[in-house]
């Protein structure tokens, strides 16, 4: 047969379809297996070699399967039906193949996960790269050991609905939500969502490298998520996508008046505007238009559409009419901004709920008392 002649005789093919011991069959399963690999066969060749790794594949000693799939776990020459017949051969024959191979599809991955053998997923799982569909589905039916080495892989791309998901199957798992906090990359709705459930090491790392302040982390530690949202958003720098930021506060229930009056009374305008939007189902832009509008009607109008409590309508005004005045003063990027901001709402004659108060004093004290410069605010244009 011209199969690599020059690596491998026909008495090598002759022991491989008829040796007498298991052992020498695999043995020459591993020689055929190599050369087939190496050469630069032709199509012919290829195809009658093929033919030869099935005849391998149906061999009744589990050695001889066993050198198939470990000399050939990622080559391209391991036909489609092969490489699945392997795959649901014994543990140690199938877990090579399904580490490496890519002679499966992302149909043919997502079949086997489906099966629900947890060596099997874990085996998938551990493949250098998931296709967005194969991930999916290991995060919603694997094993948790899947699931773990699902959400450590950075080669697969993982929405913030999927993340999400996991984090409540999975809430009481520190090696899955370990797996998702040490991601690169985390939608901030997320990592809200894990400082509340890590341990004290991930927290850390959360803080670290994904924007937390300690303050942050404790705060939704005890279940203070409204007031750790704002300084979230503070510390991040502002989300990138505030609109998909304030839809997810929406959904929880925690875009209140008290958040947006709590953002406000800290200059962030931006938080505000959009979530005045969310709430008023009114497009950002006329949003925009009708808080910074310099008659009295605009704020009104919006702030009554956005449906929130009339009594804490003054609160807001004065808020906005001081924001307005330190941006036209050029103030807007100084220092002394947000313990200005801090002290208009502070010093108001307008009933701010207790909370609300006791809030922004310990705000206050933060910003008088820090030795660190703050950053700068966002201006009107």
């Amino acid at each position: 047969m011209a199969i690599a002649r020059a690596v491998v005789t026909d008495e090598d093919l002759r022991t491989l379809l008829k040796g007498a011991t298991a052992d020498d069959r695999a043995m020459a399963a591993h020689k055929v297996c190599r050369a087939v690999d190496r050469e630069n066969l032709t199509q012919d060749e290829l195809d009658r070699a093929r033919d030869i790794l099935r005849l391998m594949a149906k061999d009744a000693a589990e050695l001889v399967r066993r050198a198939l799939a470990i000399t050939l776990k990622a080559s391209p020459v391991l036909p489609r039906d092969v490489a699945m017949s392997l795959a649901l051969d014994l543990e140690s024959i199938a877990i090579p193949v399904l580490n490496y191979s890519p002679a499966f599809t992302e149909q043919d991955l997502i079949d086997i996960v489906r099966q629900g053998e947890p060596v099997r997923q874990v085996a998938i799982a551990k493949r250098r790269a998931l296709a967005p569909g194969l991930a999916s589905v290991l995060l919603e039916v694997g094993c948790e050991e899947a699931v773990r080495l699902t959400c450590g892989n950075d080669n697969a791309d993982l929405s913030e609905r999927q993340l999400t998901k996991t984090i409540e199957r999975f809430q009481t798992s520190q090696p899955v939500l370990g797996a998702i906090a040490y991601r690169q990359s985390l939608p901030m709705s997320v990592t809200e969502k894990l400082v509340a459930l890590v341990s004290e090491t991930v927290r850390e790392h959360l803080i670290v490298c994904h924007a937390v302040s300690n303050d942050v982390a404790h705060q939704i530690s005890l279940g203070a998520r409204e007031r750790a949202t704002v300084d979230l958003v503070e510390q991040a720098g502002h989300a990138s996508d505030m609109a998909a930021f304030v839809k997810h506060l929406q959904s929880n229930g925690r875009l209140t008046a008290s958040l947006l009056l709590r953002a406000l009374a800290q200059g962030e305008m931006r938080l505000f505007e959009w979530g005045i939007a969310e709430l008023a189902g009114v497009p950002h832009h006329r949003t925009w238009l009708m808080i910074h509008d310099a008659g009295a009607l605009g704020l009104k109008a919006i702030y009554e559409r956005a449906g929130l409590p009339a009594r804490l309508y003054p609160a807001f005004r004065s808020g906005v009419d001081t924001f307005r005045a330190m941006n036209q003063d050029g103030l807007s990027h100084s220092d002394q901004f947000q313990e200005r901001m801090l002290q208009n709402f502070l010093t108001q004659p307008e009933a701010i709920p207790r909370e609300d108060v006791d809030y922004l004093l310990d705000k206050m004290d933060r910003v008088t008392s820090s030795a660190k410069p703050k950053g700068k605010r966002r201006t009107l244009n």
